[in-house]
């Protein structure tokens, strides 16, 4: 168990599965809460077989690997009585539980907010879901590529042929584990004052929702479409042997600063670029001309150029380049840790940086079922039960 972390004795009992739910209980167990997932036997967290690129006996998957750093693995089977008994032991001595289930699951377990804040009046109760607690999609199955087409984000990304198009990485599982976490924090701040738990929810939806706030905010306000590339003088353009993204705003006249930057003719001055409505208008013909400039120039010297003249950019960067450049090494967000079957896993780390943190718990995330037994005699549970409650098949 780490030491000197924030959140030590804290317990977690953590039901969730996939990304929003692990992710957001993977941040309190950096900072050394104490998390017990309950996993089903055999079975677990369905992130545990959903790695395609697994190829040796009995390798782990890395989706499941990359959010469970940090926890410990009870698998117990919630569908019979004795199982859902044990996980109601667990939750009567917890500080949080954290689930994913669909509406109906937790009642039918005898889950559910009511009964575990009666059975535990200090219990912070969280959970996520894909569209929210109520309302007509109560029942819908939540996923982050549902969300990000209902949000308007997938449409908002559209293409150059006006077709939506959805990001490849899971923005809103991450973001609503982050606020998910948030509130867990918010929560036990208020229990110290209050001495009461609280029942918290957040949504794939409004959490994509939330993350367009500005565009959201101009569109109901005045019904304009907001798309920051689009409107701007930011876009990726091509260099002599790579790719650069220009951002040219921040300034009165970016563009003027761009060219001379890359050593042509300042269009700016030209009648047809005179104005950004122009420059935007004319966009196609624009690009063209900056984007000869830009094939100029290596990337190297292109950044060079346009930092010298305070214009903001950037390489574009694939991720095995992004994870060696000196920057991520400075940052020290890369971490690693020991893992029973694959030996070193090196990972990302959690990008808070904590004053008296020297650093994150790094425990690896565990084989389904590693600390079953453990778990069980901490609560005080007998050998010969453990004995007969695995000859069940209760336990795994």
């Amino acid at each position: 168990m780490a030491t000197g972390l924030p959140l030590e004795g804290i317990r977690v009992v953590d039901l969730t599965q996939v990304q929003l739910g692990p992710c957001a209980t993977q941040v309190l167990g950096d900072f050394g809460a104490e998390i017990v997932k309950v996993e089903r036997p055999g079975v677990g967290d369905l992130s545990r077989s959903t790695d395609p690129f697994i190829t040796e006996r009995g390798g782990q998957s890395a989706y499941f690997m990359a959010l469970n750093r940090n926890k410990r693995s009870l698998a117990i089977d919630l569908s019979g009585g004795e199982g859902r008994e044990i996980v109601i032991e667990l939750v009567r001595q917890a500080d949080v539980l954290v689930h994913n289930f669909r509406p109906g699951v937790v009642e039918r377990l005898g889950l559910d907010y009511a009964s575990m804040q009666q059975l535990n009046p200090r219990l912070i109760y969280a959970s996520g879901s894909g569209f929210g607690p109520d309302g007509p999609l109560v029942h819908k199955a939540g996923q982050d590529l549902l969300a990000q087409s209902m949000s308007g984000l997938a449409h908002r990304n559209a293409g150059e042929d006006g077709s939506p198009r959805l990001f490849p990485t899971a923005l809103g599982d991450f973001t609503a584990g982050m606020i998910l976490a948030q509130g867990v924090l918010l929560a036990l701040y208020q229990r110290e004052r209050t001495g009461q738990g609280a029942c918290l929810h957040v949504c794939l939806l409004d959490t994509l929702l939330a993350l367009q706030q500005q565009e959201a905010t101009q569109w109901m306000l005045r019904r304009r479409p907001v798309n920051w590339i689009t409107q701007n003088l930011i876009d990726i353009f091509r260099t002599a042997d790579g790719s650069v993204t220009l951002v040219g705003v921040f300034r009165p006249n970016p563009l003027q600063l761009v060219c001379e930057a890359l050593g042509i003719d300042d269009l700016s001055l030209r009648p047809e670029y005179v104005t950004l409505a122009l420059q935007m208008q004319n966009r196609t013909a624009l690009w063209l001309e900056l984007g000869a400039g830009f094939a100029r120039h290596s990337t190297a010297e292109c950044i060079d150029r346009l930092d010298r003249a305070d214009i903001l950019c950037a390489p574009v960067l694939s991720l095995d380049e992004a994870l060696k450049q000196p920057q991520v090494e400075a940052n020290g967000i890369l971490v690693s840790f020991d893992h029973p079957v694959h030996g070193e896993v090196r990972t990302t780390g959690n990008p808070l940086n904590f004053s008296g943190v020297e650093r994150i718990a790094l425990r690896p995330a565990p084989t389904l079922g590693q600390h079953t037994e453990e778990v069980l005699r901490e609560l005080g549970i007998a050998p010969e039960r453990i004995a007969k409650l695995r000859e069940a098949a209760i336990i795994n």
